[in-house]
């Protein structure tokens, strides 16, 4: 990857500078390590990761957390990262993390600019997982996730589904690692 990656303690000091509370602080922290042990179980099975790209864009998934606690949260995420001048790769992880990604029509109806939201390269999806996976900033399981998105948006919701299909396809990829045997 020819882009230049803040490090991950840059990336620490660009949340606390655009004014994410500790508690974002501490969530994006557990979601980059949770992020990060799912990329390396892709490595060791002989997957192309960009370790520090997932780790880096982990950390920063939130950074639109700082102005709002909306869904738009992503799209306002993706305006500091353009003002920061983030790299592109950053950028799309930011925007494309939540749910389960949200399609074009999904977005309309939510007051989100007209696009697809889906993570499509293996760094935004294993970071958009590690997210569904971390309530504040502990590990929950799977079912948990699925529970709380029927909850709220009710059971025959799209993005229900589409998180059921991000864990199945990362559980492909990774095999059986235990989300909740992580330590932060």
């Amino acid at each position: 990857m020819n882009e230049k990656l803040p490090s991950s303690q840059m990336a620490i000091a660009l949340l606390c500078e655009s004014g994410c509370s500790e508690r974002v602080i501490a969530h994006c922290k557990a979601v980059s390590a949770l992020a990060v042990k799912f990329a390396r179980a892709c490595t060791s099975k002989g997957l192309v990761v960009d370790v520090n790209l997932v780790e880096v864009g982990a950390l920063l998934h939130d950074i639109g957390r700082s102005k709002t606690h909306e869904v738009d949260h992503a799209v306002v995420g993706v305006e500091i990262a353009k003002s920061l001048s983030l790299p592109q790769s950053i950028i799309s992880i930011i925007e494309c993390h939540i749910g389960g990604g949200i399609g074009a029509d999904e977005a309309k109806k939510l007051g989100l600019p007209v696009k697809d939201y889906f993570p499509t390269t293996l760094e935004e999806k294993l970071v958009a997982y590690a997210d569904k996976l971390i309530e504040g900033s502990h590990v929950v399981s799977i079912e948990r996730t699925v529970e709380q998105f029927s909850k709220k948006l009710g059971k025959g919701h799209p993005a229900v589904d589409r998180v059921i299909r991000l864990h199945e396809e990362i559980s492909f990829l990774i095999g059986d690692l235990n989300a909740n045997s992580h330590s932060s």
